[in-house]
């Protein structure tokens, strides 16, 4: 039995060479690694229970269905919400049952819940301090003759004594202003001017002159509306749970509030989580400050989080579940593509270059004419006709994909089908098939090894591309390039380019390193000079 599987000499020095470089060997063990974990991403992300205990039994629900009933009794043969069911009654008043989930226990088909997320336990209070507004009433010598509300803006402490006062002893007036002023005193037709002043005293206000038409008679005197600008600095910013705690220390307004206003404020924040409520004003020593309730509204594609590291898709589902599984398929799908079309191109390679001849020109003369055949649309037709499935797209891509490795096969049985180990091997009888796999193609695996890594990246890269198209896997297929696809139509979601391409980054570079390493293993010269 040993006998069978013992390597030529030949062979083990390759895999010493391959081993010397350790880029290229480290690399393909890790790629083994991470392929192995996917293989297994069931019992790492998923939202069955690897295993539980319920009423004296135990159930394996990651391997054997269970119907919905066998857990609730509702008499439903659908499939069962284990989360929910271990939320319930049954499951936390009852010591003897139990589940066991993933370590990450979320499935690449499963839609997060709202309520399960951080945001959707917290409601922020904002407080803003209402800007103040006031009026007056000028000459065309900028003398105030009449005011509403306006003591604040000239740090005066009463309306009375503003009278006959000089607008430009207190603000500087920019150019708008003085000709919107001048054209309504002349009685001309002015737009509406809104811009902001300086103060004096270095403080900021906006200044607005509503629109003016012609009258009979000039008007004797303007009206400017005048409007604090808040800083930003005199917001303050809450966070309130359910329970109606707040995270952050108490600001300065919050402060100047008593105990019962502060319990009913935190009151109205416990009802935003059920429902939407209108800002309200509080005046606290004459300044009025306005409360605004929000509530964050959860969209998806939703931005990482504690429970889910790489955020969710559009669809609310994990993707680091996706990558995961995504992982699993693309390699899946490499290897298979890979793996069939060199069996059919070593073959299709084999039989032209040792028989050579006629068999060799016809052959050429079909490979040719396929090679021609547009594949994008012979694929779009297939899909089209049978529905886009895993099984068809691997059809699809290896009836063309071994049309490459042909080539260099028939090349390959052309140089040594004339060699004197294959001449002995015919003078002896031996039959031809047994001269081409048994004498020829073991030294011809050459090229086939050394392109075996880049033809994987290729398999690979052509599947995320067509499922970025959308002419891929069918939906809800975990892919890559499903991921890529939705980043485009929601362009601030950085997490849904940033994860795929990181995986696909890093495998294919990952191959490359390993591609590097057979080649050079299997370079028949160990050192080469240029002279």
């Amino acid at each position: 039995m040993m006998a069978l599987f013992q390597l030529n000499p030949i062979t083990l020095k390759r895999l010493r060479r391959f081993r010397q470089f350790k880029r290229a060997y480290w690399s393909f063990w890790l790629l083994v690694v991470i392929y192995g974990l996917s293989l297994i991403g069931e019992l790492l992300c998923n939202n069955t229970p690897v295993i539980m205990r319920f009423e004296g039994e135990t159930y394996f629900p990651i391997i054997r269905f269970y119907p919905d009933d066998t857990f609730t009794g509702s008499g439903h043969d659908t499939r069962p919400d284990y989360k929910a069911i271990n939320a319930g009654e049954a499951f936390q008043t009852v010591g003897e049952n139990w589940m066991l989930f993933p370590p990450h226990p979320f499935g690449p088909f499963e839609s997060a819940r709202i309520e399960d997320l951080e945001e959707g336990n917290k409601v922020y209070m904002i407080v803003q301090p209402n800007p103040r507004i006031g009026t007056v009433n000028i000459t065309s010598k900028y003398e105030i003759k009449k005011t509403g509300a306006a003591a604040d803006f000239f740090f005066e402490p009463d309306q009375k004594s503003l009278r006959n006062l000089t607008l430009t002893d207190y603000w500087v007036l920019p150019q708008s202003i003085k000709n919107g002023v001048a054209a309504r005193f002349q009685n001309k037709e002015a737009p509406t001017v809104d811009t902001t002043l300086r103060s004096t005293q270095g403080i900021e206000a906006t200044v607005a002159l509503s629109q003016y038409k012609p009258r009979k008679r000039p008007p004797r005197n303007v009206r400017l509306t005048f409007r604090e600008v808040p800083s930003s600095e005199s917001n303050e910013r809450y966070t309130i749970n359910r329970l109606g705690n707040i995270a952050e220390k108490p600001g300065r307004v919050w402060s100047r509030l008593s105990e019962e206003k502060r319990g009913e404020l935190t009151a109205m924040a416990a009802k935003r989580f059920t429902t939407v409520l209108d800002p309200i004003n509080v005046k606290i020593n004459d300044l009025e400050y306005r409360f605004v309730f929000e509530k964050e509204d959860i969209a998806f594609p939703y931005h990482p989080a504690t429970s889910h590291p790489m955020g969710l898709d559009s669809a609310g589902r994990d993707v680091l579940s996706r990558i995961i599984y995504g992982l699993r398929i693309a390699m899946t799908f490499g290897l298979a593509l890979v793996l069939i079309s060199m069996t059919v191109g070593i073959a299709a390679g084999a039989i032209q270059g040792y028989y050579g001849g006629l068999v060799d020109i016809l052959g050429q003369r079909f490979t040719e004419i396929w090679a021609a055949l547009p594949f994008l649309y012979v694929m779009i037709l297939m899909a089209s006709v049978f529905g886009p499935s895993f099984l068809l797209l691997l059809f699809c891509f290896a009836i063309f994909n071994w049309i490459g490795i042909s080539y260099y096969m028939r090349a390959e049985f052309l140089r040594l089908r004339h060699q004197p180990f294959v001449e002995a091997a015919k003078c002896m009888g031996l039959p031809n098939i047994k001269i081409i796999f048994r004498h020829i193609l073991p030294n011809g695996l050459v090229p086939v090894i050394t392109f075996f890594p880049f033809s994987l990246i290729g398999a690979i890269g052509v599947l995320t591309a067509l499922d970025y198209l959308g002419y891929g896997l069918p939906p809800p297929t975990p892919s890559w390039g499903e991921l890529l696809s939705q980043a485009q139509e929601f362009k601030w979601a950085w997490w849904l380019v940033l994860y795929p391409f990181v995986a696909l980054f890093v495998v294919m570079l990952l191959f490359v390193f390993v591609g590097e390493g057979v080649r050079s293993a299997f370079d028949p010269k160990a050192f080469q000079k240029m002279e």
